[in-house]
């Protein structure tokens, strides 16, 4: 069956200083780096091959697989794809609040449902109604076996609502920075069931 592993980013500036990150960006810490590489190594672990590596196309998620496909690099994996921006995984716009403090946002940060809107932001349902589309557009092209998707906290926890009933792990686990979920993916039915959450023992 085949298999597709959501990365969220490593730590940011933003993330140190309490900033809504969303459409604009900010560069990786020191900590981000080595949680990098932490995700790295443990995907080179498990011996896992993929045959599509996909971002968001923000420098942070960019700047995780670049980290990323090093560790990999160095464990002997020399036959990597290429790295495909794809503008579906982005995360979700929080309209006037970008780059602002976290604590002016007037709701939950990663699940604001719909309150953000008004101020120019994207809803959750929209939101995920996307991740899904991008998530499965991915997975039904030719040949996508084993794909990784680098991606973002709120994206990656909405994608992760959608498939809940289909889960078979505990769903109620902190998404850290550089987490891997772990999902077969039913060709037939189109559908995602989460199997395995792994957080980086960084930070």
């Amino acid at each position: 069956m085949p298999k597709l592993y959501v990365l969220r980013h490593g730590q940011t500036v933003y993330n140190l200083q309490k900033r809504v990150q969303g459409h604009c960006d900010s560069p990786l810490t020191e900590l981000g780096v080595e949680q990098a590489r932490a995700a790295g190594r443990w995907i080179a672990s498990q011996g896992i091959r993929f045959d599509r590596m996909c971002s968001s196309p923000l420098g942070r998620t960019l700047a995780t697989l670049d980290v990323v496909r090093e560790e990999l690099t160095a464990a002997g994996m020399t036959d990597l794809p290429p790295v495909e921006p794809e503008d579906g995984l982005i995360e979700r716009c929080y309209g006037e609040f970008e780059g602002g403090l976290q604590s002016d946002v007037p709701a939950d940060l990663w699940d604001p449902g719909e309150v953000l809107v008004p101020y120019g932001g994207e809803g959750s349902v929209a939101l995920r109604e996307r991740i899904v589309a991008t998530m499965t557009d991915i997975m039904g092209a030719p040949g996508a076996e084993t794909v990784l998707a680098v991606c973002h906290g709120s994206a990656t926890l909405q994608f992760k609502l959608a498939w809940e009933p289909l889960a078979r792990c505990p769903q109620d686990v902190h998404l850290g920075n550089c987490c891997v979920l772990v999902y077969d993916y039913d060709p037939g039915a189109r559908t995602f069931a989460c199997e395995r959450i792994v957080n980086q023992d960084v930070g």
